[in-house]
């Protein structure tokens, strides 16, 4: 027998209580925390939307077997801009119709027409396509739905400043809705967006930049140089690509600047872009110079004259 002293195990009962203890405190964890896929119902001046983390609406309306502008399926409503933010963006808005949206600028196809944004809702959408085009190859990290979320957040208080600009640049943002027979909410409509800047060179200015990233040391325009369009921020959503919705934007895009007076309409690339090169060609795009029109050794300038 040895002499060292052994400690008793507890009594059973003990072990047995502090168990179902431990058992009782995550079963309530459990119960009160969603699932990752798990849709959470907020009420909205007691109407009842369905929220989650972000709009994915790809993964919410495509059918590999059904026309996406058919498909009637929810997609996931994203979280509005920051969490302790207050907004009046109702995601359950029905999508106003053409006759319903006052537009001076608008171009039907097929089951859809692109137009101006008019609602806060559509700005929305439009930045939040823009921030999953942007994170598009980084699906794989963990926080990308936070850097989405925080990327369109910025982008729509931007989109809206830069839109309601009047002195010394024209900016539109265009969205392509669905137009058919069916009223959905404006989250189930707007399927791609572009902007267009309108305005008169800078001082010292060769080639346009993007609007918002224009060098401090000059912001005089030159009235009596002729103006010019500038296109960015075309995307489209994934399941609704390869239906013409691009082009007809880019379309729509160059005779509005042209209707603001611009010459030149311009647009920038990626060099290994390949299916932007191919449509901007289509469209009658032309590279202007590879090393002076280039903001970056990835990006090249295209023109389009009248």
């Amino acid at each position: 027998m040895a002499t060292g002293a052994v400690t008793p195990p507890p009594p059973p009962l003990a072990v047995a209580r502090r168990g179902i203890r431990g058992r009782g405190v995550l079963h309530r964890r459990l119960a009160a925390s969603p699932m990752k896929d798990e849709s959470l119902i907020s009420t909205n001046g007691g109407n009842e939307e369905t929220v989650t983390g972000s709009l994915n609406v790809a993964r919410g309306l495509s059918h590999p077997r059904l026309s996406s502008s058919l498909s009637n399926k929810a997609p996931v409503v994203p979280t509005p801009l920051v969490p302790n933010e207050p907004s009046d963006l109702r995601f359950n808005r029905l999508q106003p119709s053409i006759d319903e949206s006052d537009c001076k600028y608008k171009r039907l196809f097929g089951c859809y027409v692109a137009r101006e944004a008019v609602i806060d809702e559509e700005y929305w959408i439009a930045a939040w396509l823009r921030a999953e085009d942007r994170y598009e190859d980084q699906s794989g990290n963990r926080y990308v739905e936070s850097f989405k979320r925080k990327f369109a957040s910025q982008e729509f208080h931007a989109l809206k400043k830069r839109c309601s600009k009047q002195h010394g640049e024209k900016y539109i943002c265009f969205v392509a809705v669905k137009n058919d027979d069916l009223r959905r909410t404006v989250l189930n409509s707007v399927v791609g967006t572009l902007d267009v800047c309108v305005r008169h060179p800078l001082h010292g200015e060769k080639f346009p930049e993007e609007p918002g990233r224009l060098s401090l040391h000059c912001r005089i325009y030159q009235p009596d140089q002729p103006k010019f369009g500038y296109l960015t921020n075309v995307c489209v959503a994934k399941y609704a690509r390869r239906q013409g919705i691009a082009s007809n934007m880019l379309l729509l895009a160059i005779d509005a600047a042209r209707l603001n007076g611009a010459e030149n309409i311009y647009i920038h690339v990626h060099k290994d872009n390949l299916p932007a090169w191919r449509l901007y060609n289509q469209i009658g795009f032309k590279m202007v110079d590879w090393d002076g029109a280039c903001r970056s050794s990835d990006l090249c300038l295209l023109s389009f004259s009248s």
